[in-house]
């Protein structure tokens, strides 16, 4: 049997089973990491797990990495205590091919890991004093989109970040504070360099990142908890950067048929864990073959050969057409689509989705049709391409165990991008016409009808998580299944439509809100009522 906690006692077992295993000193990689740190990444979660400790295994294994990455997470502590201590920190990588192989690696990167919040003081400290050590050399971070936000609908801040602006960098619970706090550390113990790269799947993600946390340092420095030379060494990028990125890799929730797989193999302890705060996580991260990761190169104390384990190092406006690229035309509104649409339907596979006529055919019109004709090439990823790979290849592959439910998380967080930017395109081109647009709207409609959790079968359903989810719920109480009334319908769409926090624009001043409000008051018209409006929209366009 093997354990991936001592797995060095099992290698004769790995290599019959064909498991790929480090190939250096894992004791001293680790043990390095803990004294002198190079990495720091924030965020435990998959997709660390499925994708930055593999390209840290890769520096490793060609002697390109000499210190193991330091994990830190900020939102749950039992991610740390019951995935990462509990099996010295070590993961198995389990990669899924279209044909079913399942291809293992233990990875072994992973010097050590801290849940970072001076609730836990023990392990702050010492985060504290990997911030003030001059070996630091970067941070990455995977919070999700929405660990960056400091505001709510109104644009005022929310009570957590007012309170951390209140208290100072001494006691800061969100996660944006605890960052600001660490790096003004980091400037007390000599203003030392250091890069802060943001992977999370948004577009200009540097920017925002850089933004949050001059807001919360600025505030501190206006209730005079810091001075003013913390605000000119955060804005500076000799100093700190915020270099853009751009990140592409599924890495979907554990897969018990892929715990059930590793256990016949002979892998010990291979549960998968539901933690108290709904993080589902395991000792092993199931991910896809096709992964790309886009840097800008800004790194002002220097780096090591990241080019070397894959990643593409260029500059600032390259990282930004690939990244609007993927996340405003090739993958992510087609995701959204999907997830809103699918959970509306009774899918609970992303794959499966992938056999239906009908949503097919949206997201085809959605990438192809709408959003590709006003997306610009990178050069360094073909658009076309890119989304072939997408629609034809990884969305169906049967073996990611995706779900519609976790793609729909943090919607509100998203549709800015995903949707708003394509949409913004249209306004500005000379070209195009918003009213050209039919797919996208469609799709804005599937979510407002999706956050009424009611199933196109009218029955209710739980909405995945999100942060303004109470909030939009509580504009379209008014609405149910058969609402036809067009006022009350607009009514309850209006301020949501009009927000541009939320979309990046007023959809009525852009002239697609009232085109929305119709195709919701199709979506109402009873049970069924989602597959109609779909296959009639769709299929005016033959399905492609």
């Amino acid at each position: 049997m093997i354990s991936i906690k001592n797995w060095q006692a099992s290698i004769e077992e790995l290599k019959e089973t064909k498991v790929e295993i480090p190939h250096f000193n894992v004791e001293e990689l680790k043990d390095q990491g803990k004294k002198a740190p190079v990495w720091i990444h924030f965020g435990g979660g998959n997709l660390y797990r499925g994708f930055h400790a593999e390209l840290a295994q890769r520096l490793a294994d060609q002697n390109e990495l000499a210190s193991g990455v330091i994990v830190c997470e900020t939102f749950d502590n039992q991610v740390v205590e019951k995935a990462y201590h509990e099996f010295n920190n070590n993961i198995l990588e389990v990669v899924m091919s279209e044909d079913g192989t399942l291809d293992q690696r233990i990875l072994a990167a992973t010097a050590d890991s801290f849940y970072c919040n001076p609730s836990d003081a023990q392990s702050y400290e010492q985060v504290i004093r990997y911030f003030e050590n001059p070996t630091l050399q970067f941070t990455t971070f995977t919070i999700t989109e929405k660990g960056y936000g400091l505001t709510d609908t109104t644009g005022g801040f929310t009570g957590i970040i007012q309170s951390d602006i209140n208290n100072g960098p001494e006691k800061p619970a969100h996660t944006m504070s605890i960052v600001a706090a660490l790096l003004y550390k980091r400037y007390l113990a000599g203003k030392l360099p250091i890069a802060m790269v943001s992977t999370d799947n948004f577009s200009q993600n540097g920017q925002r990142f850089q933004d949050s946390i001059l807001t919360i340092a600025n505030a501190w420095l206006e209730k005079g908890h810091v001075e003013s030379g913390f605000i000119d060494y955060l804005s500076d990028s000799k100093k700190v950067s915020f270099p853009w990125s751009m990140i592409d890799r599924i890495t979907p929730n554990p897969s018990e048929r892929v715990k059930e797989t590793l256990e016949k193999l002979g892998f010990l302890d291979m549960e998968i864990i539901h933690t108290d705060k709904g993080t589902n996580i395991a000792p092993f991260a199931n991910t896809e073959v096709v992964h790309y990761l886009v840097v800008e190169d800004q790194f002002p104390n220097g780096r090591p050969a990241l080019e070397k384990a894959g990643v593409i190092l260029t500059d600032r406006e390259t990282v930004d057409k690939a990244d609007v690229m993927k996340v405003t035309t090739c993958l992510n509104p087609l995701h959204t689509a999907l997830a809103v649409t699918g959970c509306l339907l009774g899918y609970t596979s992303i794959a499966a989705e992938m056999q239906d006529e009908d949503l097919v055919g949206l997201i085809k019109q959605i990438g192809y049709v709408e959003g590709l004709p006003v997306v610009e090439n990178p050069g360094i990823i073909d658009p076309k391409q890119f989304i072939d790979e997408v629609i034809n290849k990884r969305l169906p592959n049967p073996n990611i165990p995706d779900a519609p439910q976790r793609i729909a998380s943090d919607t509100s967080q998203k549709v800015a991008i995903r949707f708003g930017e394509t949409i913004k395109k249209y306004v500005s081109a000379n070209d195009r016409d918003v009213a050209e647009l039919t797919f996208i709207p469609l799709a804005i409609a599937a979510w407002l009808r999706y956050l009424m959790a009611i199933d196109d079968e009218g029955n209710e359903f739980n909405p995945s998580p999100d942060p303004l989810l109470e909030e939009l719920q509580a504009q379209l109480a008014g609405l149910h299944l058969g609402e036809q009334n067009e006022a009350v319908i607009h009514q309850a769409v209006e301020a949501i439509l009009k927000n541009q926090l939320i979309f990046g624009s007023d959809l009525y001043q852009v002239g697609l809100g009232e085109k929305i409000e119709k195709l919701m008051k199709e979506m109402l018209v009873g049970t069924g009522a989602v597959r109609d409006t779909l296959h009639s929209y769709v299929s005016k366009v033959g399905g492609k």
